[in-house]
């Protein structure tokens, strides 16, 4: 990671318009089908929220947006990718847990599960100070839309939540909160990670390596 100038980026005027602003995060909700993924979650034995935070990772990989955030009153970009989940831990509280994205399903999964157990034992949260941290909350238990206003003016990363699934026919339906600092990225460049979110879940085949 390196602190950057923002005038050598396309983020030039996003960075003076948006880095002093009162509230400077967007969110989008989208309704995305999240079929395939409880298919392999079923057949496989694999957490649905841990498909989840790979797939977010695999879409977030795709965009040069996500390699630079605002932090402080500076531009950092950075060489790699984190997701963090929320995690019950062993005192009956919540933990953060930020896990290395990894394009191999199989090692991701290794890393959520060896981590997630570790910070849910420890009871202490596991930071990746060193790569571009996506924010995850699934409430699966609950029926929610999404939230906003999140902003608490020193957590400047991107942001996503969502509750629990619903069937519809045949498909499985999953509504999503998506929210980012507008010095990051602008509401087209949002809307495409979404698409390409929808686009990596529907691509999801049934891993062998399990």
């Amino acid at each position: 990671m390196q602190e950057i100038n923002p005038a050598e980026t396309t983020r030039t005027y996003a960075f003076e318009m948006w880095m002093k602003a009162p509230m400077p995060m967007v969110t989008l909700f989208r309704t995305i089908d999240v079929s395939t993924m409880r298919k392999v979650s079923k057949r496989k034995g694999l957490k649905f929220n841990m498909l989840m935070c790979w797939c977010i990772g695999k879409a977030a990989c795709q965009m040069k947006e996500f390699y630079m955030l605002p932090v402080g009153d500076r531009l950092i970009r950075y060489d790699s990718i984190a997701v963090n989940t929320i995690v019950a831990n062993k005192m009956g509280d919540v933990s953060s847990c930020d896990i290395p994205f990894c394009d191999d399903l199989a090692e991701f999964n290794h890393s959520y599960l060896r981590l997630t157990r570790q910070v849910a034992e420890s009871c202490k949260n596991h930071d990746i100070a060193d790569s571009m941290v996506i924010g995850t909350s699934a409430l699966a238990q609950y029926e929610i839309d999404g939230t906003v206003g999140m902003y608490s003016g020193v957590f400047n990363n991107p942001f996503m939540i969502w509750g629990r699934y619903r069937r519809n026919w045949f498909r499985t339906l999953l509504t999503v909160s998506f929210q980012f600092h507008h010095t990051q990225m602008d509401g087209a460049h949002a809307a495409r990670f979404l698409d390409l979110l929808q686009k990596e879940i529907y691509s999801m085949k049934s891993p062998t390596r399990f």
